[in-house]
């Protein structure tokens, strides 16, 4: 006999089951209860009567928020069942499916401009009732994706109760606006680089290794322009602050841009999805997460510098 219904007390409520399924999902009473329209003395009341039920706890303090423990994932993978069932009573005119509901995610900013943005709108023209928020932010995965169902990061994440899925990968360049290069020259060699300033992330406040460690390979180049976007980096290029280091798909759109030394600088680097497996499982997240990898196979050759425009 499983865990769930063995020494019950009584009949796990299916409102109780979907609380736990929010809980769970974020991490969070207090997201939780937002998503639900509930407030959070509800949810706490909630989650106790569940784990009456069950007799035993379906959740444990973590840092930040509240983690599953092995009664509450066998629980939620039951309301997940309870979810699914509930949605399959929508169908629109022609009887498929209706999917709804709101998919969080956070990325950088290129990411989010160039891929996650024209994945939600395919989403959001194929299911109108799919809300998607893109959080643009560069930092490192966290180990509590509070109010979060999915990140993309740069390099391999470490984390902890979740499914790392690596995207894409992608390449750096260095570039220099038409003006800039007219004005100061174009480097030929390595060596030559040192006479340039550098327009990139501001070093003491990059939270991302892989990005830290792409400019090693110029430490005579004194700063420039720095910023915690992209955007900025590549505006800067493009108005003659110095040569930039920024990504291939985004430098690759801007005929003013000229890639120097193409052969010898290529900064390899990957982009990686990370979430809560019970979070993947969502099916407007596997919508989402459908598009977006559709969306990050046509641009594969962009992302890895070999063409000049993105389709």
């Amino acid at each position: 006999m499983s865990a769930v219904s063995s020494g019950v007390n009584r009949r796990p409520s299916a409102d109780d089951l979907l609380v736990l399924l929010a809980v769970g999902r974020s991490g969070r009473f207090v997201s939780a209860a937002e998503e639900l329209g509930i407030n959070h003395t509800t949810i706490s009341r909630r989650i106790a009567a569940l784990e009456h039920s069950l007799g035993g706890r379906v959740l444990t303090r973590a840092a930040g928020g509240w983690e599953l423990t092995e009664l509450g994932r066998e629980a939620l993978a039951a309301a997940e069942l309870v979810e699914s069932a509930v949605k399959s009573l929508a169908a629109d005119a022609s009887g498929s499916r209706v999917l709804e509901g709101v998919v969080r995610i956070s990325a950088t900013d290129g990411f989010s401009a160039y891929l996650a943005a024209p994945a939600a709108a395919e989403v959001q023209r194929q299911h109108p009732k799919i809300t998607v928020e893109i959080v643009a932010t560069t930092r490192r995965a966290s180990n509590q994706r509070s109010g979060l169902d999915l990140e993309v990061v740069v390099g391999e994440p470490q984390v902890h109760r979740a499914t790392a899925i690596r995207l894409a990968d992608y390449c750096l360049g260095l570039y220099g606006s038409r003006d800039y290069l007219a004005e100061r020259g174009t480097p030929t060699t390595i060596n030559e680089l040192a006479a340039h300033p550098l327009v990139y992330f501001i070093d003491s406040m990059l939270q991302v290794d892989d990005l830290d460690l792409a400019s090693s390979f110029v430490p005579a180049m004194r700063e420039s322009v720095t910023s915690t976007n992209v955007f900025v980096h590549l505006e800067a290029t493009r108005a003659a602050a110095g040569i930039g280091l920024l990504p291939c798909f985004m430098a690759d759109r801007h005929p003013d841009l000229t890639r120097i030394l193409p052969g010898k600088v290529s900064v390899q680097l990957a982009y990686w999805l990370v979430a809560r497996s019970e979070t993947l499982r969502r099916p407007e997240v596997a919508a989402f997460v459908d598009a977006l990898r559709a969306k990050v196979h046509r641009e594969r050759n962009a992302l890895l510098g070999n063409q000049h425009n993105i389709e």
